[in-house]
Protein backbone atom coordinates (compact mmCIF):
# COMPACT_ATOMS: atom_id res chain seq x y z
CA UNK A 1 0.00 0.00 0.00
CA UNK A 2 1.48 3.32 -1.11
CA UNK A 3 2.66 5.53 1.75
CA UNK A 4 2.35 2.78 4.38
CA UNK A 5 5.20 2.35 6.82
CA UNK A 6 6.76 -1.00 7.74
CA UNK A 7 5.17 -0.72 11.17
CA UNK A 8 1.72 -0.23 9.61
CA UNK A 9 2.21 -3.31 7.46
CA UNK A 10 3.35 -5.45 10.38
CA UNK A 11 0.79 -4.36 12.95
CA UNK A 12 -2.70 -5.83 13.07
CA UNK A 13 -5.62 -5.48 15.44
CA UNK A 14 -7.73 -8.41 16.60
CA UNK A 15 -10.28 -9.30 19.21
CA UNK A 16 -8.73 -11.65 21.77
CA UNK A 17 -9.26 -13.50 25.05
CA UNK A 18 -6.37 -13.77 27.52
CA UNK A 19 -5.60 -17.45 28.19
CA UNK A 20 -2.68 -16.93 30.56
CA UNK A 21 -0.09 -14.35 31.58
CA UNK A 22 3.17 -14.36 33.50
CA UNK A 23 5.68 -11.75 34.58
CA UNK A 24 8.85 -11.52 32.51
CA UNK A 25 11.97 -9.62 33.45
CA UNK A 26 11.55 -6.45 35.45
CA UNK A 27 8.61 -4.79 33.74
CA UNK A 28 7.32 -7.05 30.93
CA UNK A 29 4.70 -9.79 30.74
CA UNK A 30 4.41 -12.82 28.48
CA UNK A 31 0.78 -13.28 27.52
CA UNK A 32 -0.96 -16.13 25.72
CA UNK A 33 -3.90 -14.84 23.69
CA UNK A 34 -6.63 -16.60 21.77
CA UNK A 35 -7.16 -14.14 18.94
CA UNK A 36 -10.03 -14.21 16.50
CA UNK A 37 -7.77 -13.41 13.53
CA UNK A 38 -4.60 -15.40 14.27
CA UNK A 39 -5.61 -18.17 16.67
CA UNK A 40 -3.37 -18.74 19.69
CA UNK A 41 -0.53 -16.25 19.96
CA UNK A 42 2.14 -15.91 22.65
CA UNK A 43 3.52 -12.41 22.91
CA UNK A 44 5.56 -10.03 25.01
CA UNK A 45 3.88 -6.92 26.39
CA UNK A 46 6.86 -4.68 27.06
CA UNK A 47 6.47 -2.44 30.07
CA UNK A 48 3.09 -4.01 30.89
CA UNK A 49 3.74 -3.92 34.63
CA UNK A 50 4.41 -0.17 34.47
CA UNK A 51 2.39 1.26 31.55
CA UNK A 52 -1.18 1.95 32.66
CA UNK A 53 -1.89 3.91 29.48
CA UNK A 54 -1.01 1.06 27.09
CA UNK A 55 -2.16 -1.97 29.07
CA UNK A 56 -4.19 -0.70 32.02
CA UNK A 57 -3.89 -3.92 34.02
CA UNK A 58 -5.95 -5.71 31.36
CA UNK A 59 -3.70 -8.73 30.81
CA UNK A 60 -5.44 -11.03 33.27
CA UNK A 61 -6.83 -14.47 32.37
CA UNK A 62 -10.18 -14.55 30.52
CA UNK A 63 -10.26 -10.79 29.91
CA UNK A 64 -11.67 -9.95 26.47
CA UNK A 65 -9.65 -7.37 24.58
CA UNK A 66 -9.03 -5.59 21.33
CA UNK A 67 -5.30 -6.08 20.79
CA UNK A 68 -2.77 -4.33 18.58
CA UNK A 69 0.07 -6.74 17.91
CA UNK A 70 2.84 -7.76 15.55
CA UNK A 71 2.56 -11.50 14.91
CA UNK A 72 5.87 -13.33 14.55
CA UNK A 73 7.10 -16.90 14.84
CA UNK A 74 7.93 -17.58 18.46
CA UNK A 75 7.06 -14.58 20.60
CA UNK A 76 4.90 -11.87 19.03
CA UNK A 77 4.89 -8.25 20.16
CA UNK A 78 1.82 -6.88 21.94
CA UNK A 79 1.77 -3.13 21.31
CA UNK A 80 -1.40 -2.04 23.11
CA UNK A 81 -4.80 -3.28 24.26
CA UNK A 82 -8.30 -1.89 24.69
CA UNK A 83 -10.57 -3.64 27.17
CA UNK A 84 -13.81 -5.01 25.77
CA UNK A 85 -14.76 -6.53 29.14
CA UNK A 86 -13.03 -8.17 32.10
CA UNK A 87 -16.28 -9.99 33.01
CA UNK A 88 -16.60 -8.28 36.40
CA UNK A 89 -19.36 -10.53 37.77
CA UNK A 90 -17.22 -13.61 37.15
CA UNK A 91 -14.43 -12.05 39.19
CA UNK A 92 -16.76 -11.51 42.15
CA UNK A 93 -17.58 -15.23 42.47
CA UNK A 94 -14.93 -17.83 43.31
CA UNK A 95 -16.82 -20.69 41.64
CA UNK A 96 -17.28 -18.67 38.45
CA UNK A 97 -13.57 -17.83 38.51
CA UNK A 98 -12.87 -21.56 38.73
CA UNK A 99 -15.06 -22.37 35.72
CA UNK A 100 -13.69 -19.49 33.63
CA UNK A 101 -10.11 -20.42 34.52
CA UNK A 102 -10.80 -24.02 33.57
CA UNK A 103 -12.27 -22.98 30.21
CA UNK A 104 -9.29 -20.84 29.19
CA UNK A 105 -6.74 -23.42 30.35
CA UNK A 106 -8.58 -26.13 28.41
CA UNK A 107 -8.51 -24.00 25.25
CA UNK A 108 -4.84 -23.16 25.84
CA UNK A 109 -3.85 -26.82 26.21
CA UNK A 110 -5.83 -28.07 23.19
CA UNK A 111 -5.22 -25.25 20.73
CA UNK A 112 -2.03 -25.25 18.62
CA UNK A 113 -0.27 -21.96 17.93
CA UNK A 114 -1.40 -19.92 14.95
CA UNK A 115 -4.56 -21.83 14.06
CA UNK A 116 -7.56 -19.47 13.73
CA UNK A 117 -10.73 -21.19 14.91
CA UNK A 118 -13.59 -18.67 14.89
CA UNK A 119 -16.15 -21.25 16.05
CA UNK A 120 -14.08 -22.09 19.12
CA UNK A 121 -13.49 -18.40 19.80
CA UNK A 122 -17.24 -17.77 19.70
CA UNK A 123 -17.86 -20.78 21.97
CA UNK A 124 -15.38 -19.51 24.57
CA UNK A 125 -16.74 -15.95 24.48
CA UNK A 126 -20.33 -17.25 24.74
CA UNK A 127 -19.41 -19.33 27.78
CA UNK A 128 -17.70 -16.39 29.50
CA UNK A 129 -20.66 -14.13 28.73
CA UNK A 130 -23.03 -16.75 30.16
CA UNK A 131 -20.93 -17.15 33.30
CA UNK A 132 -20.91 -13.38 33.72
CA UNK A 133 -24.69 -13.03 33.42
CA UNK A 134 -26.13 -16.24 34.88
CA UNK A 135 -25.60 -18.60 37.79
CA UNK A 136 -22.76 -21.10 37.58
CA UNK A 137 -23.95 -24.50 36.36
CA UNK A 138 -22.11 -27.85 35.99
CA UNK A 139 -24.36 -28.52 32.98
CA UNK A 140 -22.88 -25.53 31.18
CA UNK A 141 -19.36 -26.77 31.84
CA UNK A 142 -20.21 -30.15 30.25
CA UNK A 143 -21.96 -28.35 27.37
CA UNK A 144 -18.77 -26.33 26.78
CA UNK A 145 -16.54 -29.44 26.87
CA UNK A 146 -18.69 -31.41 24.43
CA UNK A 147 -18.73 -28.56 21.92
CA UNK A 148 -15.03 -27.82 22.32
CA UNK A 149 -14.16 -31.44 21.50
CA UNK A 150 -16.51 -31.32 18.52
CA UNK A 151 -15.00 -28.14 17.07
CA UNK A 152 -11.47 -29.51 17.47
CA UNK A 153 -12.34 -32.70 15.59
CA UNK A 154 -12.78 -34.97 18.61
CA UNK A 155 -16.58 -35.27 18.41
CA UNK A 156 -18.07 -37.69 20.90
CA UNK A 157 -19.16 -40.87 19.15
CA UNK A 158 -22.44 -41.75 20.82
CA UNK A 159 -23.91 -44.08 18.20
CA UNK A 160 -21.05 -46.56 17.63
CA UNK A 161 -18.98 -48.76 19.91
CA UNK A 162 -15.48 -47.32 20.22
CA UNK A 163 -13.97 -50.83 20.20
CA UNK A 164 -15.85 -52.95 17.63
CA UNK A 165 -17.68 -50.22 15.70
CA UNK A 166 -21.14 -51.79 15.98
CA UNK A 167 -24.11 -49.39 15.73
CA UNK A 168 -25.68 -48.79 19.13
CA UNK A 169 -29.41 -48.92 19.76
CA UNK A 170 -30.50 -45.36 20.76
CA UNK A 171 -32.92 -46.82 23.31
CA UNK A 172 -30.29 -49.03 24.96
CA UNK A 173 -27.68 -48.12 27.53
CA UNK A 174 -23.96 -48.25 26.88
CA UNK A 175 -20.79 -48.27 28.94
CA UNK A 176 -18.14 -45.55 29.17
CA UNK A 177 -14.67 -46.72 28.16
CA UNK A 178 -11.47 -45.66 29.91
CA UNK A 179 -10.49 -43.32 27.03
CA UNK A 180 -13.86 -41.61 26.96
CA UNK A 181 -15.52 -43.67 24.22
CA UNK A 182 -18.84 -45.48 24.49
CA UNK A 183 -18.90 -49.26 24.35
CA UNK A 184 -21.52 -51.84 23.46
CA UNK A 185 -22.70 -54.43 26.01
CA UNK A 186 -20.19 -57.00 24.69
CA UNK A 187 -17.09 -54.76 24.74
CA UNK A 188 -18.01 -52.86 27.88
CA UNK A 189 -18.90 -55.36 30.57
CA UNK A 190 -17.69 -53.21 33.49
CA UNK A 191 -17.42 -49.48 34.07
CA UNK A 192 -19.79 -46.54 34.25
CA UNK A 193 -23.19 -46.97 32.65
CA UNK A 194 -24.34 -44.29 30.21
CA UNK A 195 -28.13 -44.13 30.11
CA UNK A 196 -29.95 -43.43 26.83
CA UNK A 197 -31.26 -40.20 28.36
CA UNK A 198 -27.70 -39.00 29.05
CA UNK A 199 -26.58 -39.85 25.52
CA UNK A 200 -29.58 -37.90 24.19
CA UNK A 201 -28.66 -34.85 26.28
CA UNK A 202 -25.07 -34.98 24.99
CA UNK A 203 -26.34 -35.24 21.42
CA UNK A 204 -28.64 -32.27 22.06
CA UNK A 205 -25.65 -30.31 23.41
CA UNK A 206 -23.97 -30.76 20.04
CA UNK A 207 -27.08 -29.63 18.20
CA UNK A 208 -27.62 -26.26 19.88
CA UNK A 209 -25.31 -23.32 20.40
CA UNK A 210 -27.11 -21.82 23.38
CA UNK A 211 -25.80 -22.16 26.93
CA UNK A 212 -28.55 -22.98 29.40
CA UNK A 213 -30.58 -24.91 26.80
CA UNK A 214 -29.44 -28.33 28.09
CA UNK A 215 -29.73 -29.23 31.77
CA UNK A 216 -28.34 -32.53 33.06
CA UNK A 217 -29.82 -34.27 36.09
CA UNK A 218 -27.33 -35.21 38.85
CA UNK A 219 -27.20 -38.79 37.53
CA UNK A 220 -26.72 -37.62 33.95
CA UNK A 221 -23.98 -35.24 35.08
CA UNK A 222 -22.06 -38.13 36.64
CA UNK A 223 -22.38 -40.23 33.49
CA UNK A 224 -21.63 -37.41 31.04
CA UNK A 225 -18.77 -36.27 33.26
CA UNK A 226 -17.13 -39.70 33.14
CA UNK A 227 -17.36 -39.74 29.35
CA UNK A 228 -16.11 -36.18 28.85
CA UNK A 229 -13.34 -36.40 31.46
CA UNK A 230 -12.01 -39.53 29.77
CA UNK A 231 -12.22 -38.01 26.30
CA UNK A 232 -10.38 -34.87 27.41
CA UNK A 233 -7.71 -36.72 29.40
CA UNK A 234 -6.99 -38.93 26.37
CA UNK A 235 -5.64 -35.87 24.52
CA UNK A 236 -3.63 -34.31 27.36
CA UNK A 237 -0.13 -35.17 28.51
CA UNK A 238 -0.55 -33.75 32.03
CA UNK A 239 -3.45 -32.81 34.31
CA UNK A 240 -5.09 -29.38 34.15
CA UNK A 241 -4.12 -27.18 37.10
CA UNK A 242 -7.49 -25.42 37.04
CA UNK A 243 -9.35 -28.73 37.26
CA UNK A 244 -7.72 -29.49 40.63
CA UNK A 245 -8.95 -26.14 41.94
CA UNK A 246 -12.43 -26.64 40.46
CA UNK A 247 -12.83 -30.11 41.97
CA UNK A 248 -11.73 -28.81 45.37
CA UNK A 249 -14.29 -26.01 45.16
CA UNK A 250 -17.06 -28.50 44.27
CA UNK A 251 -16.01 -30.78 47.14
CA UNK A 252 -16.12 -27.87 49.61
CA UNK A 253 -19.62 -26.88 48.43
CA UNK A 254 -20.92 -30.45 48.79
CA UNK A 255 -19.39 -30.66 52.29
CA UNK A 256 -21.28 -27.51 53.33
Amino acid sequence: MEGATLRDMETSRSEAVVLSAMDYRESDRIVTLFTLSHGKVRGVAKGAKKSVRRFGGALDPFARLSVELVVREGLSSIRSVDIVTVYPRIREDLMKIGHAGYAVELVDRFLPDGAPLPRLFRLLVSYLEHLDSASCSPSDRRFFEANLLNILGYRLSLDQCATCGVELDPSAGRMVGAAGGVLCAVCGRVGIFLAPETAALLARSLGTGRFGAVVFSPAALREAGALLDGAIAAHLTRPLNSLVFLKQMETDIQAD
